[in-house]
């Protein structure tokens, strides 16, 4: 027998013939691109050039070297590359340009994708051939070439026929790098999910259909239902903002721009137009695009209770995905995040940082974007300044070539693709709120807090006394995790690290240092706290993951400097419903030492508030003046990006787009889950989301994170825990002792 997988008779799994592999690729290839062409600008190329990757990305392993390796249980390396014979297959073959593009992908099926500039100019003319040396010293290529008609002929032999395959003359049109993405995705998801399938550890893939008229009329009802409830001005204004979304003609325009304030229920009004979008355009799912984690549930379960039908379930219609899952090793993939539930929402970090994506575990679930209506909320927070550029670029490519739909939302809206600093020309962003709804919203807006600033940096000492003069219920929001976890410590009256009387009572703290768990509990105590009007004198103490889009009304809001966006934000979340005569929003710079750390993040944007509030004009008016002083001052990233882009230097591209600067680690603190990993047993990956947080991969080693025998890529957090500070329990205790502070 030839085989493509080797057998586990540990796990009583045999090993998988080659035929059956590449015709099982073949076939979800076939099915994914066929979703997509439909939508795609240059339809049939794609396919052909996906179709003949997954027919022979393989094709190398018939080599009888790797077949005495594959023989034998347990996953041994093989001699020969057998990802360089697909690829010198295929850059022979007549059926060009889809035959350039599909060699490049077979490249690139275990790899990512690469420089392409630095393979066509700088390789001897030989570009994503395999030049070195092999076990015998040989050159690679040369053994393949060597032996690529044996391979051909014995593939021939035993691989069922997939059709004619024809030769297209047709010139591209769609942007060549988005394309390779597109591409890369369908083959390696493809590719990841037969192998899943194989070895026993392929999770359902099969979810309802979007049904958008229906669950647009479920919509409906939800928010009639609503409305019921309160007859006061501002829930009129909601109700007004939600038919004007829900009966906007979806017209020709394929970006539309959303300013409707904080408040006036964009988290449905949006939802509608885009049902209303789907149907209209028969679109294939939906995706919310949100800055911050704790944004997610809150509207998850907003969504849960409005769209889905009674015969459901809720998961498998609407996906919350809070942090990236995306796992390259063979035993970890199952837990990857596939985004193929009709309505997805999840994190800008995971939608951008996915568009921007190289490697082969972050792009398997790009595909699922295409022929989808998206909305990108609270647009303000979700890219750094300089990021917005390039993402601006890919979002027109994504309208103009994949079939995509945008609603670009924000209460403090910063119309970067007015600003030459972001695009050549101005394109034509419509509104999706008419203008009388969108001016009598704002209207009422503009009474409902006030502004002001303390100009001194506070240390934690003054912090505490000031903050607790402050009517409350208080919000305060800083800018690292480390901050809020050292500050609400310090408000709970903590005096050491054996101490455990500390009174929680008088503070509240979140930020994603906690679990997806343990913040939905902390988000309700925090709900329910706001809704005791005898329960006043208390503090949130939180990151910006409440900073926007969550449904609760503080009586102080405090932030500290951050931008202009940001300051605005937290007023949503200051008197929401007018309930106080007046209320304050407060400005506020630390005193930075080893315990409160500083973002450099915020590096430009805050100088850029300062000024703001010298020149008194921190309003929503001055977002897009903001925006534009950003940027000037860090231009020199945004050039980087666009040059590696052009360029088409993938890994460059993937190393600048980073929304968070360090790249991230999984870290279970669960124990029952913990238990579960160790003993090998499977795990939904929704299971392993709730129970984990992110860790900076930097520090793996100095927060003596183990990674998981049975699941490389996944760690275990063996340092303390606690539902208050998180993991944050575990680490202060080394700044305590001395150690050198974090930004985290």
């Amino acid at each position: 027998m030839i085989l493509a997988h080797s057998p586990q008779p540990e796990n009583k799994i045999p090993a998988q013939p080659y035929a059956e592999h590449i015709e099982n690729v073949i076939a979800s290839a076939v099915r994914h691109t066929g979703e997509l062409a439909a939508n795609a600008t240059d339809g049939r190329l794609f396919e052909l050039a996906v179709q003949l990757a997954a027919e022979f990305h393989d094709i190398g392993k018939l080599d009888p070297k790797n077949q005495a390796v594959l023989s034998v249980s347990g996953s041994g390396h093989l001699p020969a590359n057998h990802v360089d014979a697909g690829v010198a297959h295929l850059l022979k073959s007549p059926l060009r340009p889809a035959s350039q593009l599909a060699a490049i992908l077979v490249f690139s099926h275990h790899l990512g994708l690469p420089d392409i500039t630095e393979h066509q100019t700088r390789r001897a003319g030989l570009p994503f051939r395999d030049l070195e040396l092999d076990e015998s010293g040989g050159i690679t290529k040369d053994h393949t070439d060597g032996h690529l008609e044996e391979y051909l002929s014995s593939h021939n032999s035993i691989v069922a026929s997939v059709g004619q395959l024809t030769r297209l003359n047709e010139q591209r049109r769609s942007d060549m790098s988005t394309l390779l993405r597109m591409a890369l995705s369908c083959l390696v998801d493809a590719d990841h999910l037969d192998t899943a399938r194989n070895y026993g550890k392929a999770i359902s893939v099969t979810s309802p259909k979007l049904e958008p008229a229906l669950r647009l009329k479920l919509l409906d009802r939800y928010v009639a239902g609503l409305a019921t409830s309160k007859t006061d001005e501002r829930t009129r204004l909601r109700q007004d903002v939600y038919r004007a979304c829900r009966n906007a003609d979806p017209s020709d325009e394929s970006v539309l721009a959303c300013d409707s304030p904080v408040g006036s229920g964009k988290t449905t009004a949006i939802m509608a137009h885009l049902l209303n979008v789907a149907a209209a355009r028969k679109l294939r799912r939906v995706f919310v695009v949100l800055p911050y984690t704790n944004i997610i549930d809150q509207s998850v379960q907003s969504y849960r209770n409005a769209l889905v039908k009674v015969d459901e379930e809720p998961d498998r219609v609407i996906a919350a995905h809070h942090h990236r899952a995306e796992f390259k090793s063979l035993a970890a993939r199952h837990l990857t995040f596939l985004w193929n539930n009709p309505i997805v929402v999840t994190t800008a970090v995971q939608f951008f940082e996915t568009l921007a994506a190289c490697r082969t575990g972050a792009l398997r679930k790009l595909h699922q974007v295409a022929g989808s209506a998206i909305f990108v909320d609270e647009a303000h927070a979700a890219l750094p300044a300089h990021l917005w550029p390039i993402a601006w670029k890919w979002l027109q490519e994504l309208k103009a070539n994949w079939g995509c739909y945008f609603v670009i939302g924000s209460g403090s809206l910063s119309r970067f693709w007015e600003l030459p600093e972001f695009v050549d020309s101005s394109p034509i962003v419509p509104d999706l709120v008419n203008v009388p709804v969108r001016d009598e919203s704002l209207e009422l807006e503009a009474t409902r807090v006030t502004y002001r600033n303390q100009s001194e940096p506070m240390s934690l000492a003054t912090l505490k006394s000031w903050l607790l003069h402050l009517p409350g219920p208080r919000l305060l929001i800083v800018n690292t995790v480390q901050s809020a976890a050292v500050i609400a410590r310090h408000l709970s009256d903590w005096e050491s690290q054996d101490d455990m009387q500390s009174d929680h009572s008088q503070v509240e703290h979140l930020s994603t240092a906690l679990t997806p768990n343990d913040r939905a509990s902390t988000l309700s105590r925090v709900i329910n706290r706001l809704k005791d009007r005898k329960d006043q004198d208390w503090t949130l103490v939180a990151t910006s993951c409440v900073e926007a889009g969550v449904d609760f009304s503080f009586r102080t809001g405090i932030r500290e400097r951050a931008c202009l966006n940001s300051l605005l934000q937290i007023a949503g979340r200051v008197n929401r419903e007018s309930e106080y005569e007046s209320a304050d929003v407060w400005d506020i710079q630390l005193a930075h030492d080893s315990w409160l750390r500083p973002h450099p993040t915020f590096e430009h944007s805050s100088i850029v508030l300062g000024e703001l509030f010298n020149e008194r004009r921190v309003g929503v008016s001055s977002c897009t003046e903001a925006l534009r002083r950003e940027i000037r001052r860090s231009r020199l990233k945004k050039d980087e990006l666009g040059k590696a882009e052009r360029a088409l230097n993938f890994p460059r591209v993937a190393k600048l787009f980073r929304v968070i600067d360090s790249p991230t680690v999984t870290a279970v603190v669960d124990e029952v889950l913990k238990e579960k990993i160790g003993s090998g047993q499977r795990l939904p990956s929704q299971e392993l989301q709730n129970g984990s947080v992110q860790i900076y991969g930097s520090r793996a080693s100095e927060w003596v994170l183990r990674e998981f025998d049975h699941m490389p890529g996944v760690f275990c957090w063996e340092l303390a825990y606690d539902p208050f500070l998180g993991f944050m329990a575990g680490v202060l205790p080394l700044v305590d002792g001395g150690a050198k502070g974090y930004i985290v």
